[in-house]
């Protein structure tokens, strides 16, 4: 395991999670949300989706295409779900790269895999860097995910046209979030569940600051079509997005 530092707060909106939700945001500067605290909570997210939310990470793995061997990237890596799932799928011969901004992420990920029997858990490097400015050569990956990152990042054109220029030809990126739904009915569903399950759950757990952002966070996000739209303009050579569990969730699939 190695834990590679590189600082630049310049170019982000907020320090990402990969968890369901983002938990710890606290103020906004326009620029950065500032992190003040990294418990990861796991159960927390497990009550919020029902447990889906282990359901569409592993799908947003397999939709990667990563393979044993594989040398891949998860970008806005939290603390660390998908990395861990996508050390299973390339194996002991394989390497993941987990990327976030946020070092305190990267050490509760880096105790997570300290913690763990698994021997595949090794082969993560846990590196703090920028979405927008990534630290690798191109065409250097097999395969690239990111969960619950993108719609939080101030330049999404930017963070998609490193994906492509870190991808191997060939390769696909796989980016799971919320889903913007341009159905009035799942966009008045979304808005409810959170404003009358998710908050006040939330609350409960004394995060309701945290949880609040989300509502507005979506209804600023692309749809769809939209993230099609901007992965075939950077140069991916195929784009599609898939609503998942009704229309909640969404899942880009591009390829280069």
């Amino acid at each position: 395991m190695r834990l590679s530092i590189q600082k630049d707060t310049r170019t982000w909106k907020w320090l990402p999670f990969s968890s369901l939700f983002l938990q710890h945001t606290v103020s906004d500067t326009g620029r950065f949300v500032v992190l003040t605290s990294a418990k990861p909570s796991l159960t927390l997210n497990d009550l919020l989706s029902l447990g889906q939310h282990r359901v569409w990470k592993r799908m947003a793995v397999s939709w990667s295409g990563a393979k044993m061997g594989d040398q891949v990237l998860d970008l806005c890596c939290g603390s660390g779900d998908l990395s861990f799932l996508l050390s299973e799928k390339v194996g002991s011969n394989g390497k993941v790269t987990g990327l976030d901004f946020s070092q305190e992420q990267l050490s509760v990920a880096s105790l997570r895999q300290n913690m763990s029997l698994k021997t595949c858990y090794k082969n993560i490097d846990w590196v703090e860097g920028d979405a927008l400015d990534l630290p690798f050569p191109d065409g250097y990956f097999d395969a690239i995910t990111m969960g619950y990152g993108l719609r939080n990042v101030v330049d999404k054109y930017r963070a998609m046209q490193e994906m492509f220029r870190v991808l191997k030809p060939g390769s696909r990126i796989s980016v799971l979030d919320f889903n913007k739904s341009t159905q009035p009915f799942t966009a008045s569903t979304q808005e409810w569940m959170i404003d009358n399950v998710v908050v006040p759950v939330a609350t409960s757990y004394g995060l309701a600051k945290e949880y609040e952002y989300l509502k507005s966070s979506i209804r600023e996000f692309l749809t769809g079509k939209e993230l099609e739209k901007v992965a075939l303009q950077v140069g991916f050579s195929s784009a599609r997005h898939y609503e998942i569990s009704g229309g909640i969730m969404g899942n880009l699939v591009a390829k280069r």
